[in-house]
């Protein structure tokens, strides 16, 4: 936290977007289509962003649902490799394409009660932020747009899950 003579280190100093950096259709896609561009909890806003677009294709089947998710994972590979790279940052916080098909992932029981969608959304955010194992592990050792993507792929599986016991188990109503 300090150096030697007490002092305190300074911060990081945050990866500044170049001008215009954002008028690209990758980049945009990349960054939640702006959602990430939060100076605080990107992260958080590229979550709450997913939402409204969830509803625009909860209504499908379940096998169409799901290709449009594994759709925008497979897109989002090379999205957030691609923006990462031209950042030449590993996975610049304000990436959060990840986030948008995590939280798709944790919506994948369809929720139709606001506490299912909040809960869903809870989840998600504890997983991809405590980044419990295997979570921790696949976020430092997967290069590129996979390792940006897959964090938030098994933390959206993880919450997944989790709902999914809550609905069987404790609150059959929430989800």
């Amino acid at each position: 936290m300090s150096q030697e003579g007490g002092t305190p280190e300074p911060e990081a100093p945050a990866v500044i977007l170049p001008p215009g950096f954002l008028r690209n259709p990758v980049h945009l896609l990349a960054f939640g289509f702006g959602s990430g561009a939060t100076a605080r909890a990107p992260g958080t806003w590229g979550s709450l962003a997913a939402i409204p677009l969830w509803y625009g294709f909860a209504w499908l089947p379940p096998v169409g649902y799901w290709l449009v998710v594994l759709i925008a994972f497979i897109v989002g590979i090379w999205l957030c490799g691609k923006t990462a790279e031209d950042l030449k940052v590993h996975d610049h916080g304000g990436i959060v394409w990840d986030e948008f098909v995590g939280m798709w992932i944790a919506l994948g029981l369809f929720p139709d009660t606001i506490y299912g969608v909040l809960g869903a959304f809870a989840l998600f955010r504890l997983f991809d932020i405590a980044k419990p194992w295997p979570i921790n592990w696949l976020d430092q050792h997967l290069p590129g747009g996979l390792g940006i993507m897959v964090d938030d792929v098994i933390a959206g599986f993880m919450a997944l899950i989790c709902l999914w016991a809550v609905d069987v188990w404790l609150v059959p109503v929430m989800v």
